[in-house]
């Protein structure tokens, strides 16, 4: 129980900070050093957002569990049992989803010049099926890096921060490339529409299909044989 409590005290708190992070980073770039919306200045916040992103990757490696974003746990339940996946859906997200809503709130009221969020800039189902593909590559993307290069920091981080970068880049112009239901909510929260269909649709349901289609598939793809799995069973007999 006492673990429970601690993941979703730091659940809450991650996912506050990465909201504020993105907008202190906007911040920082485009007020404090003066660099406009041209080429350079956007490389400039690429870099700022992957040393970002490298802090995030940190603290929840220290955290031992911990995240801010709906779609990492996900991946994870839907891999364990039903208890699991319970805690995650029933707890785990709605504290992530709250903590990104008291970030935005707080962030509106101390910085009114930072904007109202993404949004959705094609139709709905375009919408749904730029997210739900997003989403589909960095979990993958993640789950691969997870297999293939267990317990390198670096650069699994460099390589997951790389590929959500440019999968942003992507679709910035049509959804805002967002892929973390829970940042999203947050600032549809604040403009009163995260109960429309287009917001459920493409920021919930299209990224939970995505993500359910990239652990199924990577459970397809890199299926153990069955002669390994069974002399995997014996030797641990």
């Amino acid at each position: 129980m006492a673990s429970g409590a601690r993941l979703l005290v730091l659940d809450f708190a991650l996912s506050f900070m990465w909201l504020w992070s993105g907008v202190l980073v906007k911040i920082f770039v485009f007020g404090l050093l003066g660099f406009g919306n041209d080429p350079i200045g956007e490389v400039v916040k690429a870099a700022f957002s992957i040393l970002n992103m490298f802090l995030f990757a940190f603290l929840v490696e220290i955290s031992k569990g911990a995240a801010y974003n709906p779609l990492n746990v996900l991946s994870a339940a839907f891999s364990g049992g039903f208890s699991s996946f319970l805690f995650t859906a029933g707890a785990r997200i709605p504290a992530q989803v709250l903590g990104a809503v008291t970030a935005v709130r707080l962030i509106i009221h101390t910085f009114p010049e930072a904007g109202r969020g993404p949004r959705l800039n094609v139709g709905i189902h375009h919408g749904a099926l730029t997210e739900g593909l997003l989403t589909f590559g960095i979990v993958f993307i993640s789950l691969g890096l997870s297999k293939k290069i267990p317990g390198n920091f670096f650069m699994k981080t460099w390589i997951s921060s790389f590929s959500k970068l440019t999968l942003h880049v992507l679709g910035s112009d049509l959804t805002g490339g967002c892929m973390n239901p829970a940042s999203v909510m947050g600032w549809a929260y604040a403009r009163g529409e995260h109960i429309t269909k287009e917001h459920i649709l493409v920021y919930w349901i299209a990224p939970i299909q995505g993500t359910i289609a990239a652990v199924s598939t990577f459970k397809v793809l890199f299926r153990k044989p069955k002669e390994e799995e069974v002399n995997t069973k014996k030797k641990s007999e």
